[in-house]
């Protein structure tokens, strides 16, 4: 019987939870996911292993015959054997080490095993399971690593005979979600919730046989994403060729075996700092191109800006703030003929002045933007400012009608509330999209508004946008962002006002317990 969602996700999250004596919610990641995929790989290793075993006749067969004929027809990675050619040989599978764990050194087996599977399989799982620094005895201790793969191998076997990679993709972002919901901003460098994710990709509209690059690809949820997308659409997501970069290590480890666990296997994931060192370069040194290129990069981070580099169009960044820098390189990095990027970031790039403007103005002045759209505030599980998606195009790929200006959609009031952050709705993911979508009058008004209300769009001429100085504030362009910020303006004198209040009122508190001769309160 097939293994259902709710039951996989449960004992998952039973083997995650026995963690819980060990180490705080936010590293729980980094041991449980190297052992579900290496749980996953041996399932599916296993499995194919007695479809050969029970349709062929080994008796027949030579002992190299029957592993030419097994790698070729049946097995598609090794699990190969840890302490070859010793007493203690085995393979380097989780039932194989699973069967040891009463006996001393589980981690360092655990550790060798998965080192082996990735020597093993250079192309396909190199530096695939991270640092593993889980499996020492002073990190992880033995007990409680035994108490983690027990509960995890009464999960029911992870292979495509007993459960489909929609079941176990699905498995994986639940996780994701489960850790980034229980430990805040430590996750939310490597997870962007799935709804905002969902936005940008229906925006970009990856097409089948298409590139899609993200230059801070964290866990993976956008290049996977945008393979759900078109498959949803009728297209063949497996056809997307993807690529991603990631600063973290062992993030990167983690975006691989989540690509793995959706069958998406046509993708590279590099370890790198983008910025510094983009590793996806063609042949002359310059950056590689792609069709689409998407991205929620770390929010105003400090960095070295470049003394020489032609990704810097208009400027370079300032220390303070590598914000425009990401975006100089999404824009370097976007096909000259159909390219298109998405990026979400903070208000702050729309309006900072001094390096930023400039290169904002060259942004503009080159008609390189296409459209800013404006988030509703605590969306993310790192911060609860509000963010915007910036959309890029190539070089005179715009459509006709929004070739002399830029859209802006003001969707700040569509949401809503979960425990613990703001949501969009499938309704304000929809609305968002067909505003982006739609044609425009004289006026820059929608010819057909979207939705039920909160959401505001006007196409606005760029000479409007030059005569307010290059300033891409929302709210100089659409009404109810600017009535927003005024309903600001005022809750914050009522604020300002209600603390004075308050301040007046202890002070004379104090005074007159001070009279009456009580003592020890402080302000």
């Amino acid at each position: 019987m097939a293994v259902t969602q709710q039951e996989i996700e449960n004992r998952l999250w039973d083997s995650a939870d026995e963690l819980r004596v060990a180490m705080p919610e936010a590293q729980y990641s980094s041991v449980v996911f190297p052992l579900m995929f290496w749980k996953y790989l041996s399932d599916t290793w296993e499995h194919h292993h007695q479809e050969f075993l029970d349709e062929n006749d080994l008796g027949s067969l030579s002992a190299e015959e029957a592993r030419e004929i097994e790698y070729r027809d049946y097995q598609s990675f090794k699990i190969p054997f840890i302490y070859p050619g010793t007493v203690a040989e085995r393979r380097a599978s989780w039932s194989s080490i699973l069967a040891t764990i009463t006996q001393p050194g589980l981690g360092q087996r655990i550790r060798a095993s998965l080192q082996a599977i990735e020597t093993a399989n250079p192309d396909k799982f190199s530096r695939l399971f991270g640092s593993m620094t889980w499996t020492s005895e002073e990190v992880l201790s033995g007990e409680v690593l035994a108490a983690v793969m027990q509960a995890m191998d009464r999960t029911p076997k992870m292979h495509e005979g007993n459960m489909t990679h929609d079941v176990l993709g699905g498995a994986y972002e639940y996780l994701l979600k489960r850790f980034s919901d229980g430990s805040g901003t430590r996750a939310g460098q490597f997870f962007t919730p799935r709804e905002v994710v969902e936005l940008l990709v229906e925006v970009l509209d990856p097409k089948g046989h298409e590139s899609v690059y993200d230059p801070t690809c964290g866990s993976g949820g956008m290049l996977i994403a945008s393979a759900n997308l078109l498959k949803a659409h009728g297209g063949r997501g497996y056809t997307l060729k993807l690529y991603g970069q990631e600063a973290v290590a062992d993030t990167a480890g983690v975006a691989r075996m989540n690509l793995f666990m959706h069958n998406l296997t046509e993708f590279q994931v590099e370890v790198g700092d983008t910025l510094k060192d983009p590793r996806f370069r063609k042949p002359d040194g310059s950056v590689a191109t792609f069709d689409v290129i998407l991205s929620n990069p770390p929010y105003s981070l400090k960095w070295k800006p470049w003394t020489n580099d032609p990704r810097a169009l208009g400027g370079v960044a300032p220390q303070s703030s590598a914000d425009w820098a990401f975006v100089q390189h999404m824009i370097a990095s976007m096909d000259p003929n159909k390219g298109r990027a998405g990026v979400v970031l903070p208000h702050g790039v729309l309006f900072r002045g001094g390096q930023e403007a400039a290169i904002r103005r060259r942004v503009l002045d080159d008609n390189l933007l296409e459209a800013v759209i404006g988030l509703p505030a605590n969306l993310f599980y790192s911060t609860s400012i509000p963010t915007a998606i910036l959309v890029f195009r190539a070089p005179g790929t715009k459509t006709l009608e929004r070739q002399e200006g830029v859209l802006f959609i003001d969707a700040s009031k569509r949401f809503a509330k979960a425990k613990n952050r703001n949501i969009l709705t499938n309704s304000d993911i929809a609305d968002t999209v067909t505003a982006y979508h739609s044609k425009f009058d004289a006026d820059g008004n929608p010819v057909d508004p979207a939705g039920e209300g909160g959401l505001t769009a006007r196409l606005v001429p760029t000479t409007e946008i030059v005569a307010n100085g290059y300033d891409l504030n929302i709210g100089r362009y659409i009404k109810q962002a600017a009535a927003a910020q005024e309903d600001l303006g005022t809750l914050i004198d009522a604020y300002t006002i209600a603390r004075a209040e308050r301040q007046k009122t202890e002070q004379h508190m104090l005074a007159v317990l001070a009279a009456a001769g009580v003592e020890g309160f402080d302000e």
